[in-house]
């Protein structure tokens, strides 16, 4: 196993406030949220150096999501202070089946990003950028995000998550080719087969992963929920990882605890970073089954318990491996 640098894993993107209802009807729990601000928090709690960047607006909302990524040791330097308010999204689980969301994002500080407030975000230290979700598709601030990717892919390993809101995206005329385009660029792609379905309706997950590492190089994995992930990349045909078992509480930010762990396995592997990027193309496919097994189990630990609380470390290490 390869030692790591010092740098450190950066996330850019959204930080919303969950509501999640406890019973139908409510009553609403506020929880921290936005799946580029959990994969943060889960990075972190699993030991990597992690840098957040996103507009946090100063309401209380606001303050609640700067305190959460304080406490878990998500640096914040690059956390530009808001004038609009925090976004919030209304959770509902119903029937058993994945939440549903109700999301009041209109005017809020996440989408509104400028080429100048980015222009001073620091990169030379960052071993991988990872973005994905409603900020990379959103006007106006999705372009200025698009800048930062391709600023960021000289230097480092670039990951991206979809982790698509049809209803949401589908009101944006240009959704689907901004993720396309992110697509092409990532050197690290995980998307759910909900994504891949309203990205491209009917696509085989099995022949989508294959296309992308042959067009791309890049590693892709398709998680497809209880049925477990497929995984693929340039030395590993995709291969189809079982799920974990696990009583479920609820799925909030099952995927992002996924993806957290995926970055940190690569991490502690030494594989980020823009000049590991023919290492990590050139990894046996035995360290990416290793690292989706990680992954899948700090995803069954947040199953397992209620809103988008991701794994330590040392939960991670104590869970069993079967």
């Amino acid at each position: 196993m390869l030692i790591p640098d010092a740098r450190v894993v950066a996330v850019a993107g959204e930080a919303i406030i969950d509501l999640v209802a406890e019973k139908p009807g409510g009553p609403y729990l506020a929880l921290p949220g936005g799946s580029p601000a959990n994969v943060a928090v889960g990075l972190a709690r699993l030991g990597a150096p992690t840098r957040m960047i996103a507009r946090i607006g100063a309401d209380p909302f606001g303050r609640t999501l700067r305190d959460h990524l304080v406490r878990n040791g998500v640096g914040t330097g690059a956390v530009t202070p808001a004038a609009e308010p925090s976004s919030v999204a209304f959770v509902h689980h119903e029937g058993g089946g994945p939440p549903s969301y109700d999301l009041r994002l209109a005017g809020t500080a996440d989408w509104q990003w400028t080429a100048g407030e980015l222009a001073g975000v620091p990169l030379g230290d960052v071993a991988a950028l990872h973005v994905g979700s409603l900020a990379m598709v959103l006007p106006p601030g999705a372009g200025a995000l698009a800048d930062l990717v391709r600023r960021a892919r000289e230097t480092a390993t670039i990951s991206y998550d979809p982790n698509c809101r049809p209803d949401v995206m589908a009101a944006v005329p240009d959704a689907r080719s901004r993720i396309e385009a992110l697509l092409r660029t990532a050197d690290i792609v995980k998307i759910s087969d909900a994504d891949l379905e309203w990205l491209r309706p009917g696509a085989d997950p099995r022949r989508f992963a294959a296309e992308l590492v042959e067009g791309t190089g890049a590693v892709v994995i398709v998680t497809l929920g209880a049925a477990g992930a497929l995984v693929a990349a340039p030395r590993l045909a995709p291969l189809h990882l079982p799920a974990r078992t696990v009583e479920v509480v609820d799925t909030v930010g099952a995927g992002d605890s996924y993806m957290s762990a995926v970055l940190a396995g690569l991490y502690d592997r030494g594989l980020l970073g823009a000049e590991r990027r023919d290492a990590l193309r050139a990894a046996p496919g035995s360290v990416f089954t290793e690292v989706c097994a990680e992954a899948a189990r700090a995803a069954a630990i947040t199953c397992g318990r209620r809103g988008a609380d991701p794994p330590t470390r040392a939960e991670l290490v104590a869970s069993p491996e079967i």
